[in-house]
């Protein structure tokens, strides 16, 4: 990584609840809500988006850790922006802070690594591991 990943790079995107985004299994007498997987999910895209940039060609991101809270339910159709920031970079390794903020409160906060990759190399990888080299 020949790149600069500066200390401070935040991406924030807003992102309307879709039905597919939310939980469906507390039945008819609930309103369908923002399921934690796709939250998370959406946290991690932000993460990677926000250091993509600054990659060399052929590099990429792919999540290691999540340490994340849902700390509140966020009703199907309504918005929520999902906010990452770097706070840490060591060799490939980098940590963000994540959050994720509906139209009345923070709904989501953690951290999030990543490592940056050489895609190749991760493709052979994979390859090798299940015996296609």
């Amino acid at each position: 990584m020949d790149g600069v990943i500066n200390l401070g790079t935040t991406l924030e995107r807003k992102l309307i609840v879709r039905k597919e985004d939310c939980i469906s299994f507390l039945g008819g007498g609930v309103k369908p809500s923002l399921a934690s997987p796709r939250m998370i999910g959406h946290m991690e895209y932000a993460a990677r988006d926000a250091v993509l940039a600054h990659l060399d060609e052929g590099q990429d991101t792919v999540g290691t850790r999540v340490d994340v809270k849902h700390l509140g339910a966020t009703p199907l159709g309504d918005e929520v922006t999902y906010k990452a920031t770097v706070t840490a970079v060591e060799g490939n390794k980098v940590t963000f802070d994540v959050e994720a903020v509906d139209s009345r409160e923070i709904v989501g906060s953690g951290t999030h690594e990543r490592y940056v990759i050489d895609v190749e190399r991760f493709a052979r990888g994979l390859r090798k591991k299940f015996g296609q080299e």
